[in-house]
């Protein structure tokens, strides 16, 4: 069954996601099923998307959720880890790397305010599994004045993401753009309406080899 049929039939707890959001889960998350791995969502709401994930990656994938509602520890079940925290707080990330190991796949569903998206990845991102994946959604709101955001805003996660694209590239800028951790760890940033994926990984050898008969 995919993610897709999955929610259309969840008769368990509450899952509250946008319609389109499934296709790339499907897209990023397929490679991962039935691996040994281990995925945090940062945002637990009513549960129902832990239960989710644990029903699509399969009995080997280990399932963490954080939120700062204490109520949200009632969801945890065989399998299903929550933790009660701030998730800009440093300190609350690293005890969560430090008691499930690194982490293979992060979901940011949490607060969806600018300091708290920037200050997350830049904490978390060098930190997940080297061919981990980094899934920031909700982003509608780094348009949002409230939550921090703004068409021109340079923190919102969306332009913060934008300038990272330069990095990607930047063996190819002739000295213009240093290559910092992104641009050495980082295989790919997908863009999509309300969501963005970083895809870790490394290209050790960058060539365009000429191959068969000219």
């Amino acid at each position: 069954m995919n993610l897709w049929q999955d929610f259309k039939t969840n008769d368990q707890k509450l899952v509250h996601k946008w319609v389109h959001y499934f296709p790339i889960y499907e897209r990023h998350l397929a490679p991962f099923r039935n691996r040994t791995i281990t995925l945090l969502e940062i945002g637990v709401f009513k549960g129902g998307s832990l239960q989710m994930w644990q029903r699509f990656l399969g009995p080997l994938a280990t399932i963490v959720g954080i939120d700062i509602n204490p109520e949200c520890k009632q969801h945890e079940e065989p399998g299903i880890h929550v933790r009660i925290g701030d998730q800009s707080d440093p300190k609350f990330l690293q005890s969560l790397i430090d008691e499930f190991g690194t982490f293979d796949i992060v979901i940011d569903d949490g607060s969806h305010k600018m300091n708290h998206l920037v200050a997350t990845f830049e904490f978390l991102y060098p930190r997940i599994a080297k061919n981990g994946l980094y899934i920031a959604e909700d982003l509608h709101t780094c348009y949002w004045p409230e939550y921090g955001g703004g068409v021109n805003e340079p923190g919102s996660f969306v332009n913060v993401s934008k300038s990272l694209v330069d990095k990607l590239n930047a063996d190819h800028s002739r000295g213009a753009i240093e290559a910092d951790f992104v641009a050495r760890n980082t295989f790919g940033i997908s863009f999509y309406d309300s969501v963005i994926v970083y895809e870790r990984g490394t290209i050790p050898v960058k060539a365009a080899p000429t191959i068969g008969r000219g």
